[in-house]
């Protein structure tokens, strides 16, 4: 140490120095706050749903008893049929069956974790874009405007009510979000420096979310390359030598697995559920691929209106129920963004390329994601939303924030007015579908955001403290009401395939219905299964219990612990179509298997789990969700003939034949699905076929059963 170094720093070096330490911890305290909130408006309350989607759950429970179950996906440990998906998402639920034990919370609590790194991540993406730009014109931002915009965008992200329905579910979803932000952020970093390694990572994030949910993943990928392309630091031949090194990561990290799963023999592996083949390629690029762009999805139950999944159109994100879930920001969001790529112009220095990649990155991802899920053909759910929800949370902030940089020009001024008033207009559209105290809120929300507009426009010629105010009041008033919505979805109660999120399940306004934004009919989710070991469900066993929306529709739903209905207190997400069958579960046209499974009486359940070690299924029944209802009511393997849809050729006849044989299968349980799917295999009605001419029809508890040990 020299003498210089051990003199004393002068009082204004020392002051300078606390003040920067104080603000970096208020900075560190307000969002742990954040993140502290989202986890427990993601977790509050979560064994409430019971196993949510028993489908996934089912392979959770498969994949924490077996090995080859996990890295397969399979929805059994028999290990006949995967679900129709990639497992990436199953290895996660999986491993912390094998930690935990099977419960509700050892499936639902990743999913929440999930969520609350993806507002991390947003935060992250939004800050590291926005620290170190300085506008070449207007004002510098602070370091409190950059984190309180940083904040702003993660919790708008938080609050949309569609992410905290999926981050408080079991679909692959939350898992896919947390990998594409994790892909921005990583791009992010890369167009600083013109980072070969920020985007090796970047590739090897989305060839992970392939392995979650297919071609889905590469919705991003147009925005994110063109955002290096044009914004990285380094001459043409890097950046494309970059990206070509980025698409290798990507091939890489999802090939192995195909590769894997196409090389290992057939008889070694389980079918692969949602192909016609046995074929990951023609699940990925067929019926979870093109098919859903196209609507030729062989072996789908097809459209719920004329053969489409609902109203296609620019205005499917904004109306019906899917508005409500995800559309509250989005004009706001892509308003801002034009409004910030016109400022930052064509200036590389000084952090605006940065900025403007990571508008480019996000804005683009909102607007490829919004126009497929717009315009696809195929099967659409609203719940597929979610994947606009991180893009919103950034774009909206990088885009306010270079729009606060340039707030002394008129004209940017009124982009911010009309972004609030726009927001307001929304907020009341969709508050007053579900009346009541949600109205109430959308007008205290319009209110606050005209005044904020007022205040963008005029807070100049008043007082600087005017327009700070207008900033404060937009962003709680754009939050109000999504806010609103999000808290009601945390209050209730989701199970099934499909699921909403908000008050409103009808386009036709109000809460009464529970019918689609299409006029079309679904089931939503008063599926069963039983209540996980050591959970408590809420409710008992309410039988067409009041659903969210309405009441359930064309005859009885029959719901046991843990289901949505019948809860004191707490209302339940959805309905059913179809009458009872003979087994307990809602048929009618076959879409209560289909969806929401079914109630295992005490008495089947005994039936079942008697000498089950003497077979490798203790029963085999028709459609994933079916078994799935068995399987976690047991704790055994269920065999799912046909998979999700009762319309792949697993197994054909002549191996279920064959399984019987060897006594591999102990019962079968009768039931309405099965049968050809557009254009799918008939093997499942050639299996029911066969055992009703040959076996003999018994009735345990409600539900009819074959035994096929021919004892």
């Amino acid at each position: 140490m020299t003498v210089i170094d051990a003199l004393p720093a002068p009082p204004g070096a020392l002051s300078r120095q606390r003040r920067h330490d104080r603000t970096l911890l208020l900075q560190r305290i307000s969002l742990a706050v954040l993140l502290l909130a989202t986890a427990v408006l993601y977790i509050w309350g979560l064994s409430a749903s019971g196993w949510a989607n028993s489908f996934y759950s089912a392979a959770a429970q498969a994949g924490g008893q077996d090995w080859k179950a996990w890295f397969f996906g399979s929805l059994d440990s028999g290990n006949s049929i995967t679900v129709d998906k990639p497992p990436a998402s199953l290895w996660v639920m999986g491993l912390s069956v094998r930690l935990f034990g099977l419960s509700s919370w050892s499936i639902l609590v990743p999913q929440a974790i999930m969520g609350v790194l993806t507002a991390w991540l947003v935060f992250a993406t939004t800050r590291r874009a926005l620290r170190t730009w300085t506008p070449g014109s207007g004002r510098p931002l602070s370091s409190w405007s950059v984190h309180n915009l940083a904040l702003f965008g993660a919790a708008a992200f938080a609050l949309t009510p569609v992410a905290v329905l999926m981050f408080r579910f079991n679909n692959p979803d939350a898992l896919l979000m947390l990998l594409l932000t994790a892909a921005t952020y990583c791009l992010v970093r890369a167009t600083e420096t013109a980072s070969r390694r920020w985007m090796v990572w970047a590739g090897v994030a989305i060839g992970f979310a392939f392995l979650t949910k297919t071609l889905q993943a590469f919705l991003i990928l147009p925005p994110l390359a063109l955002a290096y392309l044009i914004m990285a630091p380094a001459s043409w031949r890097k950046r494309v030598v970059d990206l070509l090194a980025a698409a290798a990561a990507l091939a890489v990290s999802a090939g192995w697995y195909i590769a894997v799963f196409t090389l290992t023999p057939a008889s070694m592996r389980p079918y692969m559920g949602g192909s016609q083949t046995n074929s990951f390629l023609e699940l990925a690029f067929g019926y979870n691929g093109l098919g859903r762009l196209t609507g030729d999805e062989v072996g789908s139950v097809g459209g719920g209106n004329g053969g489409t999944w609902g109203s296609i159109g620019i205005l499917r994100l904004f109306t019906g129920v899917s508005g409500g879930m995800v559309a509250w920001l989005i004009p706001a969001a892509l308003v801002l963004a034009v409004v910030g790529v016109v400022l930052l112009g064509r200036r590389m220095q000084d952090g605006s390329a940065q900025v403007r990649g990571a508008l480019i990155a996000s804005g683009g991802s909102l607007l490829v994601t919004g126009l497929v899920f717009s315009f696809m053909a195929g099967i659409y759910h609203d719940y597929y939303t979610v994947a606009l929800t991180p893009f919103i949370g950034i774009t909206l902030a990088l885009g306010a924030g270079v729009a606060w940089a340039h707030r002394e020009r008129a004209w940017v001024r009124g982009a911010l007015a009309v972004a609030a008033v726009a927001t307001g207009a929304l907020a009341v559209a969709y508050t007053s579908q579900a009346g009541g105290v949600y109205a109430v809120v959308g007008w205290v929300s319009l209110g606050m955001l005209v005044l904020a507009a007022l205040g963008f426009v005029f807070g100049p010629r008043l007082a600087v403290g005017f327009t700070r105010a207008a900033v404060a009041l937009s962003m709680i008033g754009a939050l109000l009401s999504p806010a609103s919505y999000a808290l009601q979805t945390a209050a209730t109660a989701h199970t099934g395939s499909i699921v909403t999120a908000g008050p409103v399940t009808s386009s036709m306004g109000g809460r009464g219905g529970g019918g689609m934004a299409d006029g079309g009919q679904r089931g939503q989710g008063n599926g069963t299964g039983g209540t996980p070991p050591g959970d408590t469900a809420p409710g008992g066993t309410g039988q067409g219990a009041p659903t969210q929306g309405g009441t359930t529709q064309g005859g009885t739903a029959q719901n046991g612990p843990g289901s949505q209905g019948g809860g004191p207190g707490r209302t339940s997400q959805g309905s059913t179509q179809g009458g009872s069958t003979t087994d307990g579960r809602t048929g009618g046209a076959g879409m209560g298997g289909l969806l929401t499974g079914t109630d295992v009486s005490d008495e089947l359940k005994a039936a079942l789990t008697s000498a089950s070690s003497d077979y490798t299924w203790v029963a085999a029944t028709i459609g994933s969700q079916n078994a799935a209802s068995y399987q976690l009511a047991t704790n055994l393997p269920v065999m799912a003939i046909g998979g999700f849809n009762g319309s792949d050729p697993s197994p054909t006849l002549e191996q279920f034949q064959a399984y019987v044989a060897q006594g591999k299968i102990h019962y079968f349980i009768g039931g309405e699905m099965g049968g050809r799917q557009n254009g799918g295999s008939e093997a499942a009605s050639d299996i029911v076929a066969w055992v009703e001419a040959n076996y003999e029809a018994t009735t345990i508890g409600s539900t009819t059963v074959y035994d096929l040990s021919g004892t």
